[in-house]
């Protein structure tokens, strides 16, 4: 029997290289004057770049460019909207990765009604309800990872102190526009990171208890697509591998959005949020262990939890061996993993600054709102022993 479920609000999505060109059309249909919100240096250095910028003067369009070179912190999004609330922006337009994606979100959310970012920010300040109205936005990533193009949240950071979000259904993309071409300049480590992050929303999203029918499908697919695609764009570049990395990583954040993840973006807010940890490298880095840690929970404490089933699934299809029992399966999950961890060279976390004094600390902050849709709830020891294993 398929239970009821709700899916939310998702952005119009155009997919596949070569789809950025549509962009000027798509931009022009909201208005003359755009707010462009983009990294720092890759995009501007690019060969889009100069195209977009030509194709907005064709169309007699006018623009801003706001730019980001580090993860949003409030303060930035707050200083932007008071510098540009009163001029009249059709469409806000974020180009670049999960930053800038995140910035332009939560930029087009506060452009009209322009009170701080703070007052909405989940776990901090009164957390006020979002009333809007928010500018249109569009979204075009640049890397596949986060798959804020999919998201209802903008991600903040606050150095040393905090990693919460910006979330309204208003707030979704009204376009996104994933064009797998702009990975050819993405360098391995990016590649890396982004890749497992994407990765990680997808399995967290396919146990995770409010994962449906619907995403679970999608999840299969993402999760298969980065099966046969990570290592090889890796290692070495190919249109195939291009686009099913940003595919998969476009359905992490459809995924995510709907489910929730679990404990391995419980334990990236925090460490994210008090260590210089980009947010994929903690993914990637936890991954593996995060995964055996939750697989040894439910056999001792839930053993008819729906998601062992699925760990062995997954598990068979990577393995293509059918025959696998679970226990079987499962282990072959976590091994993959395992291999794709040294494969990937991902940090383990003393490489920036982590110690086990700081164990405490981090499990404290971990029980936010991905660790709530954790398939099993974990004890701080197995929390912590997931930290201890990948110092």
């Amino acid at each position: 029997m398929i239970l009821p479920f709700s899916i939310a609000r998702l952005p119009r999505i155009e997919f596949g290289s070569g789809a950025f060109r549509k962009l000027p059309d798509i931009a022009a249909s909201y208005g003359q004057r755009l707010l462009l919100v983009t990294g720092a240096h890759s995009f501007h250095a690019s060969a889009q770049a100069t195209w977009l910028f030509e194709a907005l003067k064709d169309r007699s369009i006018g623009w801003e460019v706001v730019t980001i070179a580090v993860e949003p912190a409030p303060t930035f999004i707050d200083a932007t909207v008071a510098a540009l609330r009163n001029q009249a922006f059709d469409a806000v337009i974020g180009i670049g990765g999960g930053s800038a994606l995140d910035a332009a979100k939560a930029i087009a959310g506060l452009l009209k009604p322009g009170n701080s970012v703070m007052d909405h920010l989940e776990g901090v300040g009164p957390e006020l309800p979002y009333h809007g109205p928010a500018t249109p936005f569009i979204a075009v990533p640049t890397t596949a990872g986060t798959g804020s193009e999919a998201t209802k949240n903008a991600v903040l950071s606050l150095d040393g102190q905090f990693k919460k979000s910006f979330r309204d259904d208003a707030l979704v993309a009204e376009w996104a526009i994933v064009d797998p071409d702009f990975l050819v300049t993405c360098p391995p480590a990016l590649i890396a990171a982004d890749g497992m992050d994407a990765f990680t929303q997808l399995l967290e999203s396919f146990v995770s208890t409010r994962s449906n029918p619907m995403t679970d499908a999608l999840a299969r697919s993402g999760i298969m697509a980065v099966k046969d695609s990570l290592l090889s764009l890796y290692h070495e570049q190919s249109a195939e591998a291009r686009a099913k990395m940003s595919y998969a990583a476009l359905l992490s954040g459809i995924c995510l959005a709907q489910t929730g993840l679990g404990s391995v973006h419980g334990l990236a807010a925090p460490l994210g949020a008090f260590f210089p940890i980009p947010h994929g490298v903690a993914c990637g880095t936890l991954v593996a262990t995060a995964t055996a840690v939750n697989i040894a929970a439910l056999q001792a404490r839930d053993p008819d939890s729906p998601a062992l089933p699925k760990y062995a699934e997954i598990g068979r299809r990577f393995a293509m061996q059918k025959g696998l029992n679970g226990g079987e399966a499962r282990a072959y999950l976590v091994d993959t993993l395992r291999q794709w961890e040294a494969q990937l060279a991902l940090p383990r976390l003393a490489g920036y600054r982590l110690t086990s004094a700081d164990f405490s600390r981090i499990v404290a902050n971990s029980r936010g709102s991905s660790m709530k849709t954790n398939p099993v709830v974990l004890t701080d020891d197995e929390i912590t022993g997931i930290l201890a294993t990948r110092l």
